[in-house]
């Protein structure tokens, strides 16, 4: 597929997403998000370990594109809200770890894509915020993603103010993992992303798959799919080759199978 705002690199074991629309400061508009969709497809169908979303320009992303949305009617803005569900779902859903590296502010739909991916680094100089508490149309979808992430009575700050909080406090918060200073930033994406894709990638994809599960569920549930996930999983050949080097102290030789 030819990509108009976004660039991709796929490697060996990992994939770089770069949003590519610095004009628009990365605004999600209903064909940007189709092409993410389309490359996160992609990806996901591929035998890279994971993938790093950056993007282009003075911002990472400014969330929806109001130029895509305004005196749309109700039918159109469905299907656009939509799609942004569809996309948000789709990063959770790969079984690629997916690592956001966040080098600038990152606002509404823009910051409910980084608390969709899996794990997030961000610039010291990055911010964050859901500022349609502050204006005229409530962050209703960005804040899905945004409150799982942090918590109730920050999600609530984070909605009802509007307010930019900055990396630091995002990780305090737990929307991110790491903010590290600009000129580290790349390290320390690339960095986190080698130590979340050790080990078997198919051990790492199922794992992914429950973890997000059981996260949702009430506990007694949470710990009926585990129990039973983790025993099927055993029956693996990389989880048996993982024990067995364990035991006969040597480096496993993974299948990813």
């Amino acid at each position: 597929m030819t990509y108009r705002y976004l660039e991709i690199d796929k490697g060996q074991d990992r994939a770089y997403i770069t949003m590519n629309r610095p004009e628009k400061r990365n605004a999600l508009s209903l064909g940007h998000m189709k092409e993410l969709i389309a490359a996160f497809t992609e990806i996901g169908d591929s035998e890279v370990a994971g993938v790093i979303l950056k993007a282009n320009g003075p911002v990472f992303s400014a969330g929806h594109d109001f130029s895509d949305m305004a005196g749309q009617d109700l039918t159109y803005m469905r299907k656009l809200l939509r799609t942004c569900t569809e996309l948000m779902t789709l990063v959770g859903e790969i079984p690629q770890v997916v690592v956001a590296q966040v080098h600038a502010l990152a606002t509404a739909a823009g910051a409910q894509l980084v608390a969709s991916c899996d794990l997030a680094v961000a610039s010291s100089t990055a911010g964050f915020a859901a500022p349609g508490g502050k204006g005229g149309w409530f962050c209703h979808t960005p804040m899905v993603a945004i409150s799982h992430s942090i918590g109730r009575k920050r999600a609530v700050e984070m909605a009802l103010t509007g307010d930019v909080i900055s990396a630091a406090t995002a990780v305090d918060w737990g929307l991110i993992n790491y903010a590290v200073e600009p000129d580290q930033l790349e390290t320390a994406t690339e960095d986190l992303l080698t130590k979340a894709t050790r080990g078997s990638k198919y051990s790492k994809s199922f794992g992914k798959e429950v973890l997000y599960r059981q996260m949702d569920l009430p506990v007694k549930q949470a710990y009926e799919l585990a129990v039973e996930a983790m025993a099927a999983a055993s029956q693996t050949h990389d989880a048996q080759e993982g024990m067995s080097a364990f035991l006969e102290k040597r480096a496993p030789k993974w299948q990813h199978r």
